[in-house]
């Protein structure tokens, strides 16, 4: 691990002690992960840090006449002068979304990043394994859709936005080949093998000014994401995941479990 990861991780840590994030209580979290630039691999000194994770809403919450709010969500932490955001679900949401495709909270539960264990975390990534799917395809390529879209809507483009890119089709495509979740882009290149990752991860790091591209270098890189994002489709077709969620017991029981504790 990075030197600005485990700065990160402790800044995340400080920021869970009462007073940083209102209304953050830390013995209700499940798991508190660090996602962002920061799991992707290209951090910044002064990048923000993003917390993610899951938490146990009290049983009285679901027996009342309204709905309980099941995500908890700050955006006003600073810690040395860094933003620090938080976003949590209650675990009946989380492990839904998880039954869902969705590749958010996959990345999260898998995160090697780890500010909080409540103790289960482990266990969670188990059930996680087997929650897995061939369709969370629609996710990485709704992903990549979002961020081409936000990338080619700047007059001048940012290596950032490049990196989003090839992230979320590398993730994607090596998730569905493997059965593994990495998020890393410098971890996901040595299966890659793309000779410009390291020089733009590099330019990312070394801040703003050297952060932006022309356009022509935009377009070039543009096309060899596409490249990788049109091969989603057949990673899925012959993909070793499963069609279906194979666990739903299990994950009900854990969440049983859990809120009756």
């Amino acid at each position: 691990m990075n030197e600005i990861n485990s700065i990160a991780i402790e800044r995340g840590r400080r920021a869970l002690q009462p007073g940083i994030l209102p209304g953050a209580v830390l013995p209700r979290f499940v798991f508190v992960t660090i996602s962002g630039a920061h799991l992707y691999g290209f951090p910044s000194a002064d990048s923000d840090i993003d917390l993610r994770g899951a938490h146990l809403l009290p049983v009285r919450e679901f027996i009342r006449l309204g709905e309980p709010n099941e995500t908890y969500e700050s955006k006003t932490g600073r810690i040395d002068g860094i933003e620090v955001d938080c976003v949590s679900h209650d675990l009946r949401k989380y492990l839904r979304l998880l039954t869902k495709k969705n590749g958010y909270v996959l990345e999260q539960i898998f995160s090697p990043l780890v500010v909080y264990d409540g103790g289960c975390l482990e266990e969670l990534r188990v059930l996680a394994r087997d929650a897995m799917t061939r369709h969370v395809v629609h996710h990485y390529k709704g992903f990549f859709r979002t961020q081409e879209k936000l990338a080619t809507k700047d007059h001048a483009p940012s290596v950032k936005a490049v990196l989003y890119l090839f992230r979320v089709a590398m993730t994607g495509l090596h998730l569905l080949r493997t059965a593994v979740v990495e998020p890393n882009i410098l971890v996901l290149n040595e299966h890659f093998h793309l000779p410009f990752i390291p020089e733009l991860v590099a330019r990312k790091a070394a801040g703003a000014e050297k952060g932006m591209m022309a356009a022509t270098e935009f377009e070039i890189l543009l096309s060899e994401a596409k490249k990788l994002e049109a091969g989603l489709d057949a990673a899925a077709e012959s993909s070793i995941l499963p069609d279906e969620v194979r666990n739903l017991a299990a994950l009900d029981e854990f969440l049983v479990r859990l809120r009756t504790a």
